[in-house]
């Protein structure tokens, strides 16, 4: 009674095997295709990488030297910072003196 159904679905899946067997080989030999053309422009590309790397790492050694002398150059500007305020403290404290001094001159 149900055989007509049970060779309905044997032959739907032989019929889907065969089209996904086919469906695999189409797309592998697509991909081995894709694999054998693209191999040349891979090694090209990878000189290019490789080149535009050690530019990359040439002006990284180069900030790496630059960023010594500005750090050498901030530490030198950071001392010359606090000796203008010990000169500007100084300077108010003897401005303010010689204020007090000129104005009690000046009243007697």
């Amino acid at each position: 009674m149900w055989d007509w159904a049970i060779w309905a679905a044997l032959i739907v899946v032989v019929l889907a095997g065969i089209g996904a067997l086919a469906l695999f080989v189409v797309r592998a030999r697509q991909a081995w295709r894709d694999a054998r053309d693209t191999a040349p422009d891979v090694l090209r590309r990878l000189d290019e990488f490789s080149h535009k790397a050690e530019t990359v790492a040439e002006k990284i050694s180069a900030t790496g030297d630059a960023t010594a002398e500005l750090e050498g150059s901030v530490e030198r500007l950071r001392v010359s910072l606090a000796q203008l305020a010990v000169l500007r403290a100084a300077l108010g404290e003897a401005t303010g003196t010689v204020g007090r001094v000129t104005a009690y001159l000046l009243h007697e």
